[in-house]
């Protein structure tokens, strides 16, 4: 927790927070913790320990008034709390199981991408789209069958996502500090996080910028080999009866567009396979 609120000092100034900026050199980037105590209406000794990691049985309303003198966002502020409360959940289930019916639903959508990911990002279940655009997946072994690591230890993949590169893996790692933040004692979900600090060099270095953020919708943007440039809205479905999953995700191009007919030629060739085929 002292690291995450380090790194949200850091990016404020005090004009920011309408505090008067002394003239001097400053010794640390943003504010300082004497700053932040005064923005948010606690004790410097107190907010010291915080950051230390010593203060015990902190209250909502003292987390809740450093998260604003920090302006911190909605999903910032619920990770500061769960890291101050680390949550307890049942383990996960080592086999994932995929009702028939949502692999039916997958295989319907003909045109446009689709697929069902884990809480690991782990590709559970896609259609063929989604192997034609993205990752033929069928040819991933199944332990990277994931997208955090096609995101950032496969080079064929970065290239694909061209200049929209950095803002996806941004996305990936935001997430991913936000899934720990969830699940802190969580093997599985760590040992993919301690795998990637060892193989990914830029992965680590965007790890230690503490980004928090969940994934709900946005926009796809890949440069295909075969139909050229591509640009995909998608959202972001919850599967709540479903508990080993975590989301379906859909994309679709606008209507008329450029990508829509790009969509429209990758799938009558019928190149790819879908999970259900493998």
């Amino acid at each position: 927790m002292g690291e995450f609120l380090k790194s949200r000092r850091a990016r404020l100034r005090p004009e920011d927070v309408e505090l008067r900026a002394y003239g001097g050199r400053r010794r640390v980037p943003g504010l300082r913790r004497e700053e932040l105590a005064q923005v948010a209406g606690v004790s410097v000794a107190y907010y010291i320990r915080l950051e230390q990691g010593t203060a015990d049985n902190v209250s909502a309303e003292v987390l809740d008034a450093i998260a604003r003198a920090l302006r911190l966002t909605p999903d910032e502020r619920a990770h500061l709390h769960r890291l101050a409360r680390p949550p307890r959940r049942a383990p996960r289930a080592e086999v994932v199981r995929l009702r028939p019916p949502l692999q039916h639903l997958l295989d319907s959508i003909t045109h446009a991408p689709a697929y069902i990911v884990g809480h690991y990002t782990n590709v559970v279940a896609w259609n063929r789209l989604t192997a034609a655009v993205f990752v033929d997946l069928a040819d991933v072994p199944p332990e990277e069958r994931t997208w955090s690591h096609q995101i950032h230890l496969n080079p064929d993949y970065r290239a694909r996502l061209d200049d929209n590169w950095l803002p996806v893996a941004r996305r990936n790692v935001a997430y991913l500090r936000l899934r720990l933040g969830q699940d802190p004692h969580d093997p599985k979900l760590r040992g993919l996080v301690d795998e990637l600090l060892e193989r990914g060099e830029e992965f680590a270095r965007m790890w230690e910028e503490h980004p928090v953020e969940d994934l709900r919708h946005g926009e796809a943007r890949v440069r295909h080999p075969e139909v050229g440039r591509l640009v995909l809205p998608f959202e972001t479905l919850h599967l709540p009866g479903d508990p080993d999953l975590s989301r379906l995700m859909l994309y679709a191009a606008e209507p008329g567009s450029p990508s829509e007919a790009a969509l429209r030629r990758l799938a009558e060739t019928g190149a790819h396979r879908s999970s259900a085929e493998l």
